[in-house]
């Protein structure tokens, strides 16, 4: 009688054990589940944890391939099958791991600065958003001069001289007039322009430069795309200030990795010298070439935008609101000039000084192969969008 009774209470805490097993995994689930479901209520989740952010990220034949399953008709090439046994094995290594074997460069990321890539989750598309996000890799090495060149740079109000033009010949170029239309502001000066990647540049721009990654200059750049927004808020009436601080210049040890440790000193200054600023715009130029960043409009052709928002901003919903008004307001005008609006929450920096203020944006203007007379084009049709956007608020505001 032993060896039977041995057996069965062997089966007895097998069942216990199994039972104790399941009930702790369902419940644990559940948990979960609920913990997810109060996060998605209660408190600001990142753009990319949702599952609006994983269905905008996966690609449309990721979704025809899951129709395949079930509608013969609908099945395609087998060789690029989503679910097939390759893809599926390397979808769930990176899923365990967060690695990716095709990507060699994944398994020293998180170890050379700069090497991560931002996960990339649209949240309002325009007219002309394709399956393609903004792209940001940094300058090669010893690219950005750090000897000066460029000059200090500072921090001005009302900014009214015209910035140069590479092409006189087109009527965009034409100098902007001096004197701006009486402030609808009250005179007060409530949008900052900056830079963070002050040098970044454009290729058109730089005699005998080819390489994308050396599109860098302490001159000619993206601080005066930006000083252009600042000089056309200014004609529509809202009172702005611009800075074109060259942080390569001025900031010992000068490291391009911490580019918005730099420019929030740059905000606390001009909020502290302009205690009226509410709305900040951070200016910036996309890696992306010519066809993915250009966009032709009446017979003209210009630089496209992007409308970056930090996902690891516990408060990026009042950002992306802001961002979103100013891109509907842009898009009806000039139909596919914003490419919209994007979350990015991985390992970079994801936040991009946007916990200064609810209304403060990343936005970036055109791509490597662009000129300054297509972003001066575009820097003046945000400006009527946000010159727009701004004057509603304050409507709002008051009453």
């Amino acid at each position: 009688m032993n060896k039977p009774r041995k057996i069965g209470q062997d089966l007895y805490v097998y069942f216990r054990v199994m039972s104790m097993l399941m009930l702790g995994g369902v419940l644990f689930f559940a948990a979960l589940g609920l913990l997810g479901y109060g996060q998605t209520k209660i408190a600001n989740t990142t753009p990319t944890s949702s599952m609006k952010g994983l269905a905008s990220a996966v690609s449309s034949q990721f979704f025809m391939d899951m129709l395949g399953m079930e509608m013969p008709y609908v099945q395609t090439d087998r060789s690029t099958f989503t679910f097939s046994q390759s893809n599926v094995s390397s979808f769930l290594f990176s899923l365990v791991t967060d690695l990716n074997w095709k990507d060699p460069k994944t398994f020293i990321a998180r170890e050379v600065p700069g090497m991560s890539q931002d996960r990339i989750v649209v949240l309002r598309k325009g007219l002309q958003t394709g399956e393609d996000g903004p792209e940001d890799y940094g300058p090669k090495a010893d690219v950005i001069p750090k000897n000066g060149e460029g000059g200090e740079g500072s921090i001005t109000a009302n900014p009214t001289a015209p910035p140069e033009v590479s092409e006189p010949t087109q009527p965009e170029s034409k100098p902007l007039p001096p004197v701006a239309q009486p402030p609808r502001t009250a005179g007060r000066n409530v949008a900052f322009v900056y830079q963070s990647h002050n040098q970044e540049s454009y290729l058109p721009e730089l005699q005998g430069v080819k390489d994308p990654d050396k599109a860098y200059d302490p001159q000619t750049n993206v601080t005066k795309v930006g000083l252009r927004l600042a000089q056309k808020l200014e004609q529509e009436g809202i009172g702005a200030v611009h800075s074109d601080k060259n942080y390569p210049a001025i900031e010992k040890g000068f490291n391009y990795y911490y580019s918005y440790k730099y420019s929030l000193k740059t905000l606390q200054e001009a909020s502290t010298s302009h205690p009226d600023l509410k709305f900040y715009f951070d200016i910036h130029r996309d890696s992306q070439r010519r066809e993915k960043t250009t966009v032709r409009i009446n017979g003209k052709d210009y630089a496209q935008i992007y409308f970056i928002i930090g996902g690891k901003n516990p408060n990026w919903k009042e950002n992306e609101q802001f961002a979103s008004q100013i891109h509907q307001t842009v898009e009806a005008k000039f139909p596919g000039i914003s490419k919209g609006s994007f979350a990015k929450a991985g390992e970079g920096n994801g936040v991009y000084n946007q916990t200064f203020s609810a209304n403060n944006i990343l936005v970036e203007i055109g791509g490597v192969d662009n000129t300054l007379e297509e972003c001066y084009r575009t820097a003046d049709a945000l400006a009527a969008a946000i010159s727009e956007v701004i004057l509603n608020v304050r409507k709002v505001n008051v009453q």
